[in-house]
């Protein structure tokens, strides 16, 4: 499905306590948690050790690093919404993050933004939304966090 074009922070403002839209479905694999535990250092056997996993892990198999699922936010948002007429977006700091369920390798999951705040400030806007990933199957979600972003027009 197409993202949802929101016009300006005019458009976003309409939007406040609403749902911004959610992202297609995103396999993760475990060339992607290798990836991210070569980009971060952080090798441990639950993320990287497929046969250690399935002997010593509750979840049989390994698991996503949580904070991969968090660095999905901006590629998975892309997809489920794109506001026209700014001129960028920067990443502002994060209010409250929890991983209430594991992402098993080979799991596909899904962001569904929710929009909580906005204040415009001089060139621009700050925004605060709630990220909610869900993972195909389940009922608790992976991650549940509040992003802050700037707007700039």
């Amino acid at each position: 499905m197409p993202p949802r074009i929101i016009h300006g922070i005019e458009g976003l403002r309409a939007l406040v306590g609403q749902k911004l839209g959610e992202s297609d479905w995103f396999e993760v694999t475990q060339q992607r948690i290798q990836s991210f535990a070569d980009g971060t250092g952080d090798h441990q056997w639950i993320h990287c050790d497929p046969e250690r996993a399935a002997r010593e892990s509750p979840y049989g198999t390994t698991v996503a690093h949580g904070f991969l699922t968090l660095s999905l936010c901006t590629t998975l948002s892309q997809q489920a919404f794109v506001i026209e007429g700014i001129k960028m977006v920067l990443n502002y700091g994060l209010n409250r993050v929890r991983f209430p369920n594991p992402v098993r390798v080979g799991s596909r999951v899904r962001m569904i933004s929710e929009l909580l705040e906005l204040k415009e400030n001089r060139g621009g806007a700050q925004v605060t939304c709630k990220q909610t990933f869900e993972v195909e199957g389940e009922t608790k979600p992976a991650c549940v966090a509040e992003t802050i972003v700037r707007i700039f027009v």
